[in-house]
């Protein structure tokens, strides 16, 4: 596209986060912001930059009324919504420092992270959200004010409030003029805390800032652009590109009603652009597998000679395959079978962006062959969080792409990669130890994450330093490999492989229950009977199924044995983060006794 078509507003014309905000309301007042979808009306409403200015004016009139300080910090927790953006909004232009939480994260991490943050003031969904925290508020914790989104008529008192008794009436004046250095605190981000307690993320406004702009160095986000806002806002890769950048572009932002709801709003909405973890192309990949294999033999040809020829025209492209005569078949293909997968996706998508974890190449390569622009990325909370994104005349799916201008990337000790740039956290709050042990004397962070990169400058992640596997015989195993190349069929839920100084590799793995009734009839078992799981026919059939899925991998790398469940793990449970990663270690805690057998 060209570049006339973009509106950019750079970091330096911003300074801060309000300041992007202002000068995104001076530039384009008239312009739709946001479309939210109203449960009372059942339709899609839009809002503009105007009145979206109104709005938040009347939020600074209210928060300044709570006298905080700035520097103070206050925690929203509810789902995507334009009073997300109310709120974040009137507390950066108060100076006030933003602690995002994940709606459906537990009740006692919320607790742990309102103390650990001294939070003062903070936003809710609804009344239920309360009524499940206030258990976990002792008198250590801070809190002055509660403010509640949704009026759920149930009675309240002090320091809980109503949004609609707290905000003042329509007209609440002008914006407030707030002038700070871009360098300053703007937010604390708590990790997803895979092993143990999560830690605060220092982010200024200039790290957030500089990784939005050095984004849209790498592809044109438009004016015209619609995104659709899904991923929880609390999560650092929703925030900066699905929220600041879009601001940054002066492009309008859908919030879907849901992740139940997602393929209903992607239909209704009709997004140009989709940032997403790589599980949401997995379930579209893994239903599409499974469709696929209830269709005749001619249905399953088209579909793979589609997806084949368009992978080898995207290599052409790319400058990467030379042309092949197979390429002219490939409208009638499109017409025949990628069109009716892309209707699916809105068919307006003309971007796909995928972060927060690896994306199975598999996946990758049959959304592209059948005509997706989809871009790997990579990042970290600690870095604002991208570090590196394919760009879509230089794309190389298998890896997360180049780092952004302004980042520098290097391969460090055991193949780590190192990271310096713009982006970089200012530290982790109250905690100058771990601080210490992320980020060195030079200015690098330790990512964690094991890579290579190639003379063009990709990044490819070849693992993770602290979820390597190392059997008895010396072997080392990257057990988050495997369990992607697992769950991308459609039968396994969740897996996660076991083994660390054993002599053999055991997986526990959570059956999707849709599929296991089909399964048991077909192997003459009960489905209702929980005994039914530890068949011995099963587990054979079982471990057969992950031989195939598992082909690609070293001998030593084959699972031997398995422990089936039914039960998923879960973000309430404990064994899951609010990001939707494993708790390896509360996984293998509540398992034990599952384990100690697979290995008698």
């Amino acid at each position: 596209m060209a570049k006339a078509e973009t509106d950019y507003i750079s970091a330096e014309q911003a300074g801060t986060l309000y300041g992007l905000f202002l000068e995104r309301v001076t530039r384009s007042p008239d312009a739709v912001a946001y479309k939210s979808y109203s449960a009372e009306t059942k339709h899609w409403s839009d809002i503009t930059w105007r009145e979206v200015a109104r709005e938040v004016a009347r939020w600074q009139q209210a928060l300044s009324a709570e006298n905080l300080e700035p520097g103070d910090r206050v925690a929203l927790n509810l789902r995507n919504c334009k009073e997300w953006v109310f709120f974040d909004q009137a507390a950066m232009a108060l100076g006030l420092i933003v602690v995002p939480l994940y709606p459906d994260d537990r009740p006692d991490n919320v607790a742990y992270i309102l103390q650990d943050a001294d939070v003062k003031c903070l936003f809710l969904q609804n009344h239920n959200q309360w009524k499940r925290l206030q258990p976990s508020i002792t008198e250590e914790h801070s809190l002055r004010r509660v403010i509640i989104n949704n009026d759920d008529d149930e009675p309240v008192d002090e320091p809980v409030v109503y949004s609609s008794d707290w905000l003042p009436d329509d007209d609440a004046g002008e914006l407030r003029d707030w002038d700070t250095d871009p360098h300053q605190l703007a937010s604390i981000i708590y990790t997803s805390g895979t092993t143990g307690r999560p830690k605060g993320v220092m982010l200024s406004h200039h790290n957030m800032l500089s990784v939005a702009a050095g984004s849209l160095q790498y592809f044109d986000i438009l004016a015209e652009d619609l995104f659709l806002s899904f991923l929880p806002l609390s999560h650092t890769l929703e925030r900066t590109a699905g929220y600041y950048l879009p601001i940054m572009a002066g492009a309008t932002v859908a919030y879907s009603r849901g992740i139940p709801q997602l393929a209903d709003d992607i239909q209704l909405v009709k997004p140009t652009i989709l940032i997403a973890v790589p599980r949401i192309f997995e379930r579209i990949y893994t239903r599409l597998q499974t469709q696929l294999s209830e269709k005749g033999m001619l249905s399953r040809m088209l579909f793979k000679a589609n997806t084949n020829v368009g992978w080898s025209h995207f290599l052409y492209r790319q400058g990467r395959r030379s042309w092949r005569p197979g390429f002219v078949l490939l409208p009638v293909l499109n017409k025949l079978v990628a069109s009716k997968v892309l209707d699916r996706l809105g068919g307006r998508m003309r971007l796909a962006v995928s972060g927060g974890a690896p994306l199975p190449e598999q996946a990758a390569k049959l959304f592209i062959g059948l005509g997706l622009n989809l871009l790997q990325g990579y990042g970290l909370t600690e870095t604002s969080p991208v570090v590196s994104v394919n760009e879509p005349a230089n794309n190389f799916p298998a890896s997360v792409g180049r780092a952004i201008p302004g980042v520098a990337v290097k391969i460090g000790d055991n193949d780590e990669l190192m990271v310096r740039g713009p982006g970089n956290m200012l530290g982790y709050w109250n905690n100058h130890k771990a601080t210490a042990q992320t980020i060195n004397a030079e200015g690098w962070l330790h990512t964690g994450d094991q890579a290579r990169i190639s003379d063009s400058g990709h990044i490819f992640i070849t693992g993770r330093i602290k979820d390597i596997l190392v059997l008895s015989n010396g072997e080392k195993v990257p057990p988050a490999d495997m369990e992607s190349a697992i769950v991308s069929d459609a039968l396994f839920e969740q897996a996660m492989i076991v083994g660390e100084g054993e002599s053999y590799l055991s997986a526990l793995l959570v059956l999707n229950s849709d599929k296991w009734f089909s399964l048991a009839k077909q192997l003459k078992l009960n489905p209702m009977e929980n005994q039914s799981l530890d068949d011995k026919s099963l587990h054979q059939f079982v471990i057969q199924r992950l031989r195939q899925l598992l082909h690609d991998f070293p001998a030593y790398a084959k699972i031997r044995r398995v422990s089936l469940k039914l039960e998923p793990w879960t973000i309430e449970s404990g064994m899951m983060t609010p990001t939707m990663k494993i708790k390896r270690a509360k996984v293998i805690e509540h398992h034990q006794a599952d384990i100690a057998r697979l290995y008698q």
